[in-house]
């Protein structure tokens, strides 16, 4: 007995060295721990509370949708379309024989081959991700297929692209977003405050393997949509529009060429057309040139459309009538004690009366009147057409054109200035500015939205048409509409803008460009500007072409006149706008 406790009391004895080694090991490795825990509670403590924060709160942000943007009877003209983005979560994913036999079924909805897939879910030869890209912008009822499969680590994050419908149509107005959904240019610029709307978010927890905790979720905030915006473009007629640019653009190849239709009562813009144009669905394929609202920001020198400025300045003011008349064979007139050259005319006119002036568009005949009013009222007038100054439409790049003030003017711009030289503005100043005509002598804002409303169809903002400033009496107006009617006639320069049932009103124009200093002999832009009916205006239709290539002049009553003619006529029956025979058929009825 006494053997056996000796030898178990010898088992349990530990040499003294062996007992201070391991204490020694222990007390350093506690050692080590307190100062690590030391050093990342004390020394690092805030960053590692942040670190530690990080990794277990998850701050998830929900993508607002944009509001889209409609022509004026509701068709689309710009949308945001829920996507997926589609990936894996390497770590979560486990290549089991039934989630390799799943993938087969994804790869061939991803068009992508089955080998690339399975490498991108489970890599062998790199670290795994939480997060790798599998497929961009998938279609909602794709992911949905993809989901039902239910493979654990392949999931979706759900974002919208911006889709334009209608592909180049009114392309310049509406504008668009970029990739990063960035506005760009036009009403998607102009409106991205209201359509933009606000982002909501979700605030929660992870777990250790990432799973969100529910119970204790902080904070939900719902997204807000963005609003709608509803332009005052009528889809069909800005179709007709540029489909006229397209003809046009076959037969003369222009530099650049703009169409603008509009309500002359409201100044509604119906259709703003220029060429070139582009695609907002693919806008990085076209050039910056492409991207251009030329009918805002491209100005030229008007040449005889200007010329309702001086004679409708003249007649207002009281200084000639009608049927007073003026020599138009003239080389010089006095003005200020000095005789003035008179600008060229392209054939003899002899002695014409104010209407003859408008009618036969004499250079000579407008100047004269022009040195009648004098320079200021010339120059008042000009401004209150709108010359010299932005429209203020709402779009990025518009520009103000060119009109100089009177302390500029050299010795001859009085003679110059009444027959569109000397000044330059954009095809909407143009298009405003025979507006003042069409609307009895009132500047009418120039407007491409009409409404801002919210999805339910409430309307939140509305752009009623809004007159500007009276600049002529109504009287005047009328006058000039009746004079302006004769040129569009077998008589006068726009003849070939005679639309059959109807008496039109308007004036066309042939500026020379100015090429290195000097006027061109051979490149000129044709325009024309005009309104019908003549009485009761409905339509008010602008054509600027600049630099048509063709054998001779390309004179605006040659190159823009018909296209006004071919373009009002589908744009009558469309609206179903009255003849002039049927108007008047109508009123007898209703006065018997």
């Amino acid at each position: 007995m006494r053997r056996r406790r000796q030898s178990s009391a010898s088992s349990i004895f530990i040499s003294p060295k062996r007992f201070a080694f391991v204490a020694s090991a222990v007390a350093l490795l506690f050692c080590a721990v307190a100062c690590r825990l030391y050093f990342l509670h004390v020394v690092r403590g805030p960053e590692s509370a942040e670190t530690t924060e990080k990794a277990r709160s998850r701050f998830d942000v929900i993508k607002a949708r944009r509001g889209d943007i409609t022509d004026s009877r509701g068709n689309i003209m710009a949308t945001s379309r829920p996507v997926i983005d589609l990936g894996v979560d390497q770590i979560d994913f486990k290549p089991t024989p039934e989630n390799l036999e799943k993938l087969k079924t994804v790869a061939s909805l991803l068009s992508m081959p089955h080998e690339e897939l399975a490498e991108k879910c489970s890599p062998k030869n790199s670290e795994p991700r939480r997060w790798e890209k599998l497929a961009d912008s998938l279609p909602e009822p794709v992911y949905e297929r993809i989901a039902s499969l239910k493979i654990k680590g392949i999931y979706g994050n759900r974002k919208y692209v911006r889709a334009y419908p209608q592909g180049r149509l009114a392309s310049h107005a509406v504008g668009f977003v970029n990739r990063e959904f960035s506005p760009v240019m036009g009403i998607e610029k102009q409106f991205d405050f209201y359509m933009r709307g606000q982002d909501g978010w979700i605030e929660t927890e992870r777990d250790g393997r990432r799973r969100e905790r529910p119970e204790f979720r902080e904070r939900k905030v719902k997204p807000a949509d963005g609003l709608n915006v509803q332009l005052t473009i009528d889809s069909a007629i800005q179709e007709m529009a540029q489909r006229q640019l397209a003809k046009i653009a076959r037969e003369y190849n222009p530099d650049f060429a703009s169409i603008i239709v509009s309500d002359p009562s409201t100044g509604y813009i119906l259709a703003m057309a220029s060429s070139p144009d582009f695609d907002p669905n693919d806008f990085n394929k076209f050039s910056q040139d492409a991207l251009r609202n030329r009918a805002i920001s491209d100005q030229y020198e008007p040449g005889s459309t200007f010329k309702i400025v001086p004679v409708s300045a003249a007649l207002n003011e009281g200084a000639v009538g009608p049927e007073d008349k003026f020599d138009c064979n003239a080389q010089t007139a006095m003005y200020k004690g000095k005789a003035l050259r008179l600008p060229k005319e392209a054939h003899p006119m002899g002695t014409l009366t104010v209407r003859d002036i408008v009618r036969k568009s004499s250079n000579k005949g407008s100047a004269q009147l022009g040195m009648i009013i004098g320079e200021k009222t010339l120059y008042d007038y000009a401004s209150a057409f709108g010359y010299g100054k932005k429209t203020d439409i709402g779009l990025t790049g518009e520009i103000a054109g060119t009109l100089h003030k009177v302390s500029e003017w050299d010795g001859l711009t009085i003679t110059r200035l009444p027959m569109g030289h000397a000044v330059a503005a954009t095809p909407l100043q143009v298009h405003c500015a025979m507006g003042v005509i069409a609307n009895q002598g009132i500047y009418m804002q120039p407007q491409l939205v009409r409404r801002v409303y919210d999805s339910d169809g409430e309307t939140k903002i509305l752009y009623p048409p809004r007159g500007v400033r009276r600049v002529v009496s109504a009287k005047i107006a009328a006058l000039m509409g009746e004079m302006l009617s004769e040129v569009v006639s077998d008589d006068g320069t726009a003849r070939r803008a005679q639309l059959k049932g109807f008496k039109v009103a308007g004036k066309t124009g042939t500026s020379q460009k100015i090429i290195n200093g000097a006027y061109s002999t051979r490149r000129h832009v044709a325009s024309f500007t005009g309104f019908f009916p003549a009485q009761r205006p409905r339509l008010l239709i602008t054509v600027v072409v600049d630099s048509p290539r063709m054998n001779g002049v390309g004179y605006g009553g040659v190159v823009a006149a018909p296209a006004f003619r071919e373009l009002a006529e589908q744009a009558a029956k469309y609206l179903g706008i009255q003849t002039d025979e049927e108007f008047e058929k109508k009123v007898a009825w209703k006065g018997l």
